[in-house]
């Protein structure tokens, strides 16, 4: 018998404590919900409270969806970790990385799809650099992903491919290889090979006007006053609608998004028995890929993410001292407070979902918090 009283009322205090509107999460145990709840308003004037079917624009959790994809791809025979990044897309075979005094100089290294993965390419996270803004004057908004991709590679690196960790467009460029690779739009790969297949159907680059009405209302922080802005019912971004971002580009909710947290709890089976991946695959996933160079740019970057290191697109758990939760599990954040756990080793996951962009206490106090008890509640 589980106990969690202590998780509820940490979710009910939210908006009191740490000014989230809303707020809902999920926990499935061997493909069994053991505990649900949700809490706070999903409209401005909070006459609508939190619900189940609720969506949410999960932002760089979208980064799961991307690397699976991945993986499936190298399954399917069809990509590989090592395959150069401009097999797929030519505008990556003449890559510049910056000097020792700032010039350009053509890089040594070959950036992989593996470097992608593990976001130790040297690129930035700057999406609208001037490369960008000629295509998107060309094509409008019409623009697509294998085309804004390709603008990335204008760069300079900030590094050697291979050589540093840093968080970046990496995924996104991740997203266009996925879509050259499979022959189809990157969307419908998405939508083909994990979405459907798992039941998933709220989750999507592209909302109908029917899933725009159930998001839930999603804010900013004003850097000013500290109180939230209003955004609106869409993600709050800079490029068209075209542009299918493998970084942060999905709509969920979650209850979809916790079937692909599962099957990947699951050893790569789904709910329903779909095998989304092999079990070896699945821990390769998820083994870690950071030497001690790396992992100190991860640690400077993420303070929050001590403990943990980085595998092929996910944290995972490396160090249990002073903590209750088992090593190895492993997941993904949001922009506005997403959040994806997967713990293999007791088939369990969890998802999270608020609604605030760049709180600045979500990560550091929130998702830390959220781990540690439901941990805690399930202890027998």
């Amino acid at each position: 018998m589980y106990h969690f009283e202590p998780l509820t009322a940490f979710l009910d205090s939210e908006e009191k404590n740490f000014g989230i509107p809303a707020v809902d999460m999920r926990i499935l145990k061997d493909g069994r919900e053991i505990y649900r709840h949700s809490a706070g308003w999903s409209d401005v004037k909070k006459t609508k409270p939190a619900a189940d079917t609720d969506l949410y624009w999960i932002y760089s959790s979208s980064k799961i969806s991307t690397c699976t994809a991945a993986m499936k791809l190298i399954e399917e025979g069809k990509l590989s970790l090592e395959d150069p990044v401009s097999r797929y897309l030519p505008k990556f075979a003449d890559l510049k990385v910056a000097g020792k005094d700032g010039a350009p100089i053509p890089a040594r290294n070959i950036m992989t799809v593996r470097h992608l993965m593990t976001m130790t390419g040297g690129l930035d996270y700057d999406n609208l650099r001037g490369s960008v803004k000629e295509v998107l004057d060309k094509e409008g908004d019409n623009a697509g992903t294998v085309e804004i991709a390709n603008a990335f590679a204008d760069g300079p690196l900030l590094f050697e491919p291979g050589t540093h960790f840093k968080y970046s467009l990496c995924h996104d460029v991740l997203g266009a290889v996925i879509e050259v690779a499979s022959g189809v739009k990157f969307s419908e790969y998405l939508r083909t090979a994990i979405f459907e297949p798992l039941g998933m159907k709220d989750t999507t680059f592209h909302p109908t006007d029917e899933q725009l009405a159930r998001v839930s209302a999603l804010y900013s922080v004003n850097g000013e006053t500290g109180e939230l802005d209003y955004v609106g019912s869409r993600r709050k971004g800079q490029l068209p609608e075209s542009y299918e971002s493998g970084g942060g580009g999905l709509l969920s909710s979650v209850d979809d998004y916790i079937k692909l947290g599962a099957a990947l709890a699951n050893g790569g089976e789904g709910l329903n028995g779909y095998r989304l991946l092999k079990p070896e695959t699945v821990e390769l996933f998820r083994t870690p890929q950071l030497d001690e160079v790396k992992l100190r740019d991860m640690h400077e970057s993420f303070e929050q993410m001590r403990g943990y290191t980085y595998a092929l697109g996910v944290r995972v758990f490396t160090d249990d001292r002073g903590s209750s939760c088992p090593l190895g599990h492993f997941g993904w954040d949001g922009a506005a407070g997403f959040y994806v756990m997967i713990d293999p080793q007791n088939n369990l996951t969890y998802v999270y979902a608020q609604d605030v962009l760049q709180s600045g206490i979500t990560f550091h106090l929130i998702h830390r918090q959220l781990r540690d008890l439901t941990y805690l509640c399930m202890r027998e």
